[in-house]
């Protein structure tokens, strides 16, 4: 007689991230992770002094790794990107070589990374625990990034890059993973 410490089957939200599911369907997820991305990027507040506006696009970021897994999830921001080169997909409509160069050019290159620390930290294991451990390091290589692309991108010292692209979008980014964790935590319990 055997003790499993997890449910026998995994919930079907899970299936999204195997990497056995058609690829018509696999495309569909990575499309639509990438649209939607682009959609929460329209939903921006500009605060006066503000560098970097405060988005919606971050949700959909954290949430490819984790909904997605890392393959899928690094997929569907390498496309975001790619669209945001020509079509007007980041913050505020724009788009662009030169807004990837911008003082948001770092969070935008962090999006590609982000799935994969989500993802991969959350691969073997979904609980609690490993999604908050999987949303957190995804945060902090996201304002990693950003920090290093403002600071090359203007002409703040480190200190002020990190006051300005990080501190302050504390409270913003962990109501955005709490969020993020609370949705994929129903979606788990409803599909399992």
């Amino acid at each position: 007689m055997s003790v499993a410490l997890a449910a026998p089957h995994a919930a079907s939200v899970d299936r999204l991230r195997d990497r056995s599911l058609s690829l018509p369907v696999q495309a569909a997820l990575v499309v639509g992770t990438a649209l939607l991305t682009g959609l929460l990027a329209q939903f921006e507040i500009r605060v006066y002094l503000w560098e970097v506006p405060l988005t919606l696009q971050s949700l959909a970021v954290y949430g490819a790794g984790l909904f997605l897994g890392w393959r899928n999830g690094l997929l569907a921001m390498a496309l975001y990107l790619a669209l945001g080169l020509v079509l007007p997909v980041f913050a505020g409509g724009a788009s662009g070589l030169a807004h990837l160069l911008g003082a948001s050019g770092g969070y935008l290159v962090g999006f590609a990374l982000v799935p994969l620390f989500v993802g991969g930290l959350t691969e073997r294991s979904r609980g609690l625990g490993r999604t908050a451990l999987g949303l957190v390091a995804g945060s902090v290589v996201l304002f990693g990034c950003g920090v290093l692309g403002l600071h090359a991108a203007t002409d703040l010292s480190w200190s002020e890059a990190l006051t300005n692209g990080w501190l302050r979008f504390i409270p913003w980014d962990l109501t955005k993973l709490a969020l993020v964790a609370s949705t994929y935590a129903v979606a788990r319990r409803a599909t399992a």
